[in-house]
């Protein structure tokens, strides 16, 4: 088999990297080593009648120009914005016999500022300017989004010739310095600093410092008093759909949904596809060996695995952080019934159903706590977690009046007190004590579950290739961003062999159903191809 480009694919940036290099000229060949085609952008059927999203879980950050360049919405990819997005129920007792409080936040800001009202007025009058605040400095950072790092090799090496050209790497950087504007200080104390040194001095109120701060922390082995949290805090809300800004929403069937599109379109472009029969005994800028024998020959081959996997061989010594997050599926025969927010008597989903439901989100110093117990090998007595259930949106992912809930556990180890790996016995544990915490919020919910499929970090190692268990295949700290991603020596996507390239997460920009890493992996073949 010969091809003049080859993908080895283990999520959507691979996908997307073989649509430009077949629009581009290129004959392309993905090859998926799972059965099921997305690496962690999958849709699954674990419980008969059940479609899971394994994995990842929600869409905003894909990069607008893919979509469209792509035509993924010709290809079948369909989306469910929500509104409200954000639910953080308090435990706490009621008064007077209402119910406890809780914290909704939504597009509409009116009702929003309502929400936060009952925490702090004061919160509530800032709150609109603190999105603007937040809007600004994400729609200056996209043009670094979409190229790749600034060429310094070129800049300082070389013939003059190869100085001139590597001055249009410099573009994307004045484009977003020129949009930064006088923001170039707030934006550099953002990505520098603790998102709760920033959040201090916006709010008040806990509740709603502390719901703001998850995404400072969500995929990323980092607490909120940790330089370099802010960042995180900017790289969750750089998103948009539908052209809403910050956005997130469902996909209808689930992840999958998305690299299916991605391959449809692929497909429509030329490229070929093979799932179930990828285990890469050997690689190189040769080509392939598959270990039922077939040689794939090429001239260039991208890796869509994780730079540890990618260069084990080459750079054993490489340093990998591991992310600790759990991730914990449930087929469940009723909606969740949240104390702070009863359901209905028709037993119909709530706004609140559809949102991003923040548990044991209260205050700071619980994350904290959780954070804290998580560096020291023990899984949270108390711990974060993130709910959302699709199919209230989603009709096709469960059967009629049955639900599909996921569960995001930040700060699980990969590795138990005393280095000790995890046992079953380990997880069935640990799943125990978060159901229980689910419980408290909402009465009912253990007995609710029908099927469950519950993911340690070693557990989304093995099955998705994710070094560690990291879903960014690779820290999103500072030091491992940008012109540092996942090296200063591959950071352009060029490995040290001739013809291998990088084209995930772990590469710029980083994490998230972005498809940027893709894009501009496959600017840079594109560019060397002739010199191969």
């Amino acid at each position: 088999m010969d091809h003049s480009q080859l993908c080895l694919h283990r999520c959507h940036n691979g996908l997307i990297a073989s649509a430009y290099l077949q629009k581009g000229g290129l004959k392309t060949a993905v090859l998926e080593r799972r059965h099921v085609l997305g690496g962690a952008a999958v849709s699954e059927e674990i419980i008969p009648g059940f479609h899971f999203s394994r994995a990842s879980y929600l869409l905003s950050l894909l990069r607008p120009h893919i979509y469209q360049d792509l035509e993924l919405k010709k290809h079948g990819l369909k989306v469910y914005i929500r509104d409200p997005y954000s639910f953080t129920p308090m435990l706490e007792d009621g008064v007077r016999g209402r119910p406890p409080r809780s914290l909704t936040l939504g597009a509409d800001l009116e009702k929003t500022q309502q929400e936060i009202g009952k925490f702090s007025e004061k919160d509530a009058k800032v709150y609109p300017d603190f999105l603007s605040y937040l809007e600004r400095l994400a729609c200056a950072i996209h043009p670094l989004l979409d190229a790749p790092p600034v060429d310094i090799p070129g800049l300082t090496q070389g013939s003059l010739r190869k100085k001139i050209t590597a001055l249009g790497s410099l573009k994307p950087l004045v484009k977003s310095g020129l949009k930064l504007g006088k923001n170039i200080p707030d934006f550099y104390e953002l990505v520098t600093a603790p998102a709760i040194k920033v959040l201090n001095r916006w709010f008040e109120s806990e509740p709603l410092r502390a719901t703001l701060a998850t995404d400072s922390v969500i995929g990323a082995n980092t607490s909120p008093n940790n330089p370099g949290s802010g960042y995180v805090l900017l790289h969750h809300v750089m998103g948009e759909l539908e052209k809403e800004k910050g956005a997130w929403g469902y996909v209808e069937g689930g992840m999958g949904g998305v690299s299916q599109s991605i391959a449809r379109s692929a497909r429509s472009l030329g490229a070929d596809i093979f799932t179930n029969r990828v285990s890469i005994q050997e690689e190189g800028v040769t080509g392939i060996i598959l270990t039922d024998g077939t040689e794939v020959h090429s001239k260039v081959v991208l890796s869509n695995a994780t730079p540890y996997i990618t260069f084990k061989q080459l750079t054993p010594k490489l340093i990998v952080r591991c992310l600790k997050v759990m991730k914990s599926i449930l087929a469940v025969d009723k909606l969740p019934n949240f104390l702070a927010a009863p359901n209905s008597a028709d037993g119909k989903p709530g706004p609140h159903h559809q949102c991003s439901i923040h548990l044991n989100c209260e205050s700071m110093e619980v994350l904290e706590e959780a954070y804290r117990e998580g560096q020291q090998g023990r899984p949270s007595s108390r711990p974060m977690i993130e709910m959302t259930i699709p199919s209230v949106l989603d009709p096709t992912l469960a059967p009629p009046g049955c639900h599909v809930v996921s569960l995001f556990i930040q700060f699980t180890p990969y590795l138990l007190e005393g280095r000790r790996a995890w046992t079953d016995e380990d997880r069935e544990r640990f799943a125990d004590t978060v159901f229980d915490w689910v419980e408290h919020y909402a009465p009912g919910f253990k007995n609710s579950i029908v099927g469950k499929d519950i993911l340690t970090p070693p557990d989304l190692e093995r099955v998705f290739g994710l070094t560690g268990g990291n879903i960014f295949h690779g820290s999103m700290s500072l030091d491992q961003l940008y012109l540092a991603r996942p090296l200063p020596s591959v950071a352009d996507y060029r490995s040290p062999v001739k013809g291998l390239y990088l084209c995930g997460s772990g590469s710029h920009p980083g994490g998230g159903v972005m498809g940027a890493a893709g894009w501009n992996s496959a600017l840079k073949v594109l560019a060397d191809f002739k010199r191969l």
